[in-house]
């Protein structure tokens, strides 16, 4: 199915900056992509032309030339900037042509709004883990984006990782949770190897024991289907250790700390869209 969705399709990524950089790199290494039909954009020339170099794909500064060639155009700029992409854009699109926008906190309908016809436009929000195909996508579809574009989306970002549609409304929590998740959890690593060296351990063996008990914990998560509370007390035995570090967890009030991250979060997802 991915295959025949992209096949021979033609993928402009405007703004290969952080997000779109890691994208495309993967779109490659997965050959979901081939260079030759992969234009990238970015804001210097300078970078352009390195990226050119490093990737084998042609890079520039014209957004609307990079529009102009592609079938799909992976809009990956800062939301404060997508207005004034869209009206550079906005005379080399058509109904031929799916929006896939990336940029956090903007809605389908204000990029259908500034392009002024009615384009199939999904909404996606990846997260870093793309890099190593490990990453969370959520997608949600605007009002001229069949099931079709939809497919081609989640084509493109199950090739990085794993995808959830949801209902627009929810997009801003997505953002929240899995987006910005990886900052938390890098957070939530970082103290768990610091508090293997209090103990004694070696640095590395400490990176080596905390991270890979973290991707073991995730996976059970997933591939069991089972409450994490089920989990968690299949590590917990009566008097044992695991519940003395559990109650000091209760007591540092990591739960509600985390919650509270994700919640903060989202709120400033739906911030982030300037409006002119």
């Amino acid at each position: 199915m991915t295959a025949d969705l992209l096949a021979g399709k033609r993928l402009a990524v405007l703004g290969a900056g952080k997000i779109g950089s890691l994208l495309l790199r993967a779109f490659l290494a997965q050959k979901l992509i081939t260079p030759d039909r992969l234009r990238a954009t970015v804001r210097r020339p300078e970078r352009a032309q390195a990226l050119t170099q490093d990737l084998g794909a042609a890079a520039s500064t014209d957004n609307r030339a990079a529009t102009r060639d592609a079938d799909i155009v992976l809009l990956c700029v800062k939301p404060q900037t997508v207005t004034e992409v869209l009206e550079a854009i906005r005379p080399e699109l058509g109904p031929d042509k799916l929006v896939i926008s990336v940029a956090a906190s903007v809605p389908t309908r204000y990029i259908e709004q500034h392009i002024g016809a009615d384009i199939p436009v999904v909404r996606a929000m990846p997260n870093t883990p793309c890099a190593i195909g490990a990453g969370m996508t959520g997608l949600c579809a605007g009002r001229f984006a069949g099931a079709l574009h939809l497919e081609a989306a989640r084509a493109l970002f199950q090739a990085v990782g794993r995808t959830v549609t949801v209902d627009e409304r929810l997009m801003d929590a997505v953002t929240g949770l899995s987006a910005s998740g990886p900052a938390f959890l890098y957070v939530v690593l970082e103290s768990l190897i610091d508090g293997g060296l209090k103990v004694g351990l070696p640095r590395d063996v400490a990176t080596l024991l905390a991270a890979q008990t973290m991707l073991g914990a995730a996976r059970m998560a997933l591939e069991t289907g089972d409450h994490p509370a089920l989990l968690k007390d299949a590590v917990t035995t009566p008097a044992g250790c695991t519940i003395d570090g559990i109650l000091e967890l209760e007591e540092g009030k990591l739960r509600v700390t985390l919650i509270k991250a994700v919640v903060k979060a989202t709120e400033r997802a739906g911030q982030l869209l300037v409006r002119p």
